[in-house]
């Protein structure tokens, strides 16, 4: 196995469990983010909080139906 294949196989590793960590954790966030949202927390609190913008979360986590 040459050099380049050795750094290029590991460097490939370590990106896929990057991405699964970053995965996990942007689905737990978004879970949150519509958790807050039904008890009536305000996506533009949760974006300040979060460093997102305001539209974004509103997007992941849209206001509850009226019932």
């Amino acid at each position: 196995m040459s050099d380049a294949e050795t750094e290029i196989r590991a460097a490939a590793r370590k990106r896929e469990k990057s991405k699964a960590v970053f995965d996990r954790d942007d689905e737990a966030l978004r879970e949150l983010f519509v958790k807050w949202r039904a008890q009536g927390v305000g996506p533009s609190d949760m974006a300040r909080w979060s460093g997102f913008t305001r539209e974004w979360v509103a997007k992941i986590a849209p206001a509850p139906k009226k019932s």
